[in-house]
């Protein structure tokens, strides 16, 4: 199962009139990192970058000059999501502008199902927050001490650590499936969405020999004995 977990940077706030400026993303494979990435800074024409979002991210007009449009990238940003989905955080933030942007150059939007909101994630797992990234990051113990500013592939690389420890840690990019089956399949045939983690119970080829020593269990069943028939134990007994 293919996801990019990406993030974006803007001039502003308003997708309606600004424009994305820097879209970064990593590459999952069954929730482990591929080591592919994508990074690119875009031209927003005559849209100028608003001050606030400037004391954000930092990224200037003057940087942005020589970068190419949207429409120049677009066929790019494409191809390296291709069929996976999409995950960010507070998505529809990002996903607003990202489908501002293709509706400018006549592209078609992406779909919501193909859209996962992190942010969301995690106000479903820790309602009393907060919930932001960095506040994430304190709590999975992950260091972003390095951000110091908002930038698009430092944030996805963050968020992609934050989203595997949501979805049950490194122990859940194991891809284990159920008995024999991938974990898509699995995921499908129980009706289950793509960020649950399904987890196989294997059993051993060989019994683990108990570790109870001859006289323990002496003095187990002497213990039962005193206990009477009517105790718990009695009736586990009577089951062998």
């Amino acid at each position: 199962m293919r996801e990019i977990i990406f993030d974006t940077e803007t001039t502003g706030l308003d997708n309606r009139a600004d424009r994305i400026i820097e879209i970064g993303g990593i590459e999952l494979f069954n929730h482990f990192p591929t080591g592919n990435t994508i990074h690119i800074f875009i031209n927003p024409g005559d849209q100028k970058v608003h001050p606030d979002a400037l004391a954000v991210h930092g990224i200037t007009d003057e940087f942005l000059k020589d970068k190419k449009p949207f429409a120049d990238v677009a066929e790019q940003i494409l191809t390296f999501f291709g069929d996976a989905k999409w995950i960010a955080h507070n998505a529809t933030f990002d996903m607003g502008f990202i489908n501002a942007e293709f509706a400018r150059i006549g592209l078609p939007p992406i779909l919501p199902e193909r859209v996962l909101d992190t942010l969301s994630m995690a106000r479903r797992k820790h309602p009393m927050g907060p919930n932001s990234l960095d506040a994430l990051c304190r709590r999975y113990g992950i260091d972003n001490s390095h951000r110091t500013k908002h930038g698009a592939l430092l944030d996805s690389e963050l968020l992609a650590e934050v989203y595997i420890e949501m979805i049950g840690g490194r122990q859940a990019a194991l891809g284990l499936g159920m008995a024999g089956k991938s974990n898509q399949a699995a995921r499908g045939e129980a009706g289950m969405e793509d960020d649950v983690v399904i987890a196989a119970v294997l059993e051993r080829p060989r019994p683990i020999a108990p570790r109870l020593s001859q006289s323990e269990e002496q003095a187990h069943e002497a213990l039962v004995a005193k206990l009477g028939e009517k105790s718990v134990w009695a009736k586990y007994a009577n089951l062998d």
